[in-house]
């Protein structure tokens, strides 16, 4: 399943093949403030099979909220949309935001940081519940 993927203001897009490795909303602090959001919802990929077709994203670099390990995020430097990361402990996997997908209704398999997940947000049916990323 091939997909495809820009920034709002469209000065960078992407594109990926076969099916993901994962599909996972994260309720981790550090997804949080990165997203502004309750959590991220992301679509994780090898990284081999994703690459940038247009433009250049920038990236920053934080620690993990368990692990302290590098994570990679990368965003559009003209109109700020969060792209994608490439976490340290995920290696070889690229998490794609899922709102910057064209197709963007993609079912969730995983739900990490859970015990962090705001109490007015639901366990999503059928997907796995972690406490910490796997």
């Amino acid at each position: 399943m091939p997909g495809f993927g820009s920034c709002v203001c469209g000065n960078v897009s992407f594109q990926y093949s076969g099916e993901p490795a994962m599909t996972a909303l994260c309720h981790c602090k550090g997804c949080q403030n990165w997203g502004g959001s309750a959590f991220s919802s992301s679509v994780g990929v090898p990284t081999t099979n994703f690459s940038v077709t247009k433009g250049d994203p920038k990236d920053w670099v934080r620690a993990g909220d368990v692990s302290g390990k590098e994570n990679r995020h990368f965003f559009c430097g003209d109109c700020g949309s969060n792209l994608f990361s490439r976490p340290e402990v995920l290696e070889g996997i690229t998490l794609i935001k899922s709102g910057c997908l064209d197709e963007t209704n993609i079912p969730i398999s995983l739900e990490m940081f859970v015990t962090r997940r705001c109490d007015y947000v639901a366990p999503v049916a059928n997907a796995a519940q972690v406490p910490e990323m796997p």
